[in-house]
């Protein structure tokens, strides 16, 4: 009996829709009272952030940011990309580490959940960082999990996410999830980013692509769906996208603290040498 439950649990996540698609037949909520900007990190120096998460400034229902969705344009039919943990659905996108090293102090993700309120419904925020991309088996994970929620503030990005189809609508609000305190040190290099959300309403969490006026590919962005990586790629364009992310933290990365070794007049130092010792002199005296 088990045996089956766990079946068709596996069968559940392997079939749960890899990505929201734009539907014309949608009656969506436009009721929106704008409220502050949101101030996602607190380090001292922001250092990666992308363009594409705000598609038009301003222009939403009260004066909201807009990421729009290009479906009439281009063909695109993708709201969103399934990163929900309990389906374990999960997102990757790279970044580049410069000059000196980072000390990464804060990673802010996005996601929204269809017909949410303004006031943030997701509960959990998981994430790795990898060495390289995560669909090659040469490349390890260096920091975090799939298991620890190191999500600590969530909060209404003042951004919508709508269509060409269906402008200024407002049933899909865009969260912000930030992971603080996280001190992470990575010298030069290209990493990748790996993570999954979890929300409190039944729909997704959604990771909102990147969005730029008439390009349908805006990036190289990976999805964990049904086991397996691969590129995360438009439902209607079949072009990747890429997906946004900002890391805070300051440039020039801290050593690591070097494994601590006994001091000379440690007690447990003078033990094993005694029991070094003693050892010695019986197996002389064994040999008498």
């Amino acid at each position: 009996m088990l045996a089956v439950v766990a079946s068709m649990a596996l069968s559940t996540v392997a079939m749960a829709q890899s990505h929201e698609t734009y539907n014309p037949a949608e009656t969506p909520n436009n009721t929106y009272v704008p409220g502050a900007p949101l101030q996602v990190l607190g380090s001292p120096s922001l250092l990666d952030t992308r363009p594409g998460l705000v598609t038009l400034p301003g222009a939403g229902a009260g004066g909201a940011d807009v990421s729009r969705l290009q479906n009439a344009s281009l063909g695109m039919t993708t709201l969103g990309g399934n990163v929900s943990f309990s389906a374990s659905f999960r997102m990757a996108e790279d970044f580049v580490v410069t000059g000196s090293g980072w000390t990464v102090n804060d990673i802010t993700v996005y996601a929204y959940q269809t017909n949410s309120p303004t006031t943030s419904s997701l509960t959990g925020l998981y994430l790795q960082i990898w060495d390289g991309d995560p669909s090659l088996a040469t490349s390890n994970v260096i920091f975090g999990d799939t298991t620890t929620n190191v999500m600590t503030s969530t909060a209404f990005s003042n951004i919508f996410r709508d269509s060409e189809g269906t402008p200024d609508v407002t049933n899909r609000p865009i969260m912000a999830a930030t992971a603080a305190g996280l001190n992470i040190n990575l010298p030069a290099g290209t990493y990748w980013l790996d993570w999954s959300v979890a929300g409190s309403l039944a729909s997704g969490p959604w990771a909102p692509p990147l969005t730029t006026v008439g390009q349908a590919t805006t990036g190289n962005a990976m999805q964990f769906a049904s086991g397996v990586w691969g590129p995360f790629n438009d439902s209607g364009s079949a072009t990747q996208q890429g997906l946004p992310m900002t890391i805070g933290g300051t440039v020039g990365g801290v050593p690591l603290e070097p494994a601590r070794e006994l001091p000379v007049n440690s007690n447990w130092l003078l033990l094993a040498l005694l029991g070094g010792l003693l050892g010695i002199g019986a197996l002389a005296m064994n040999r008498r």
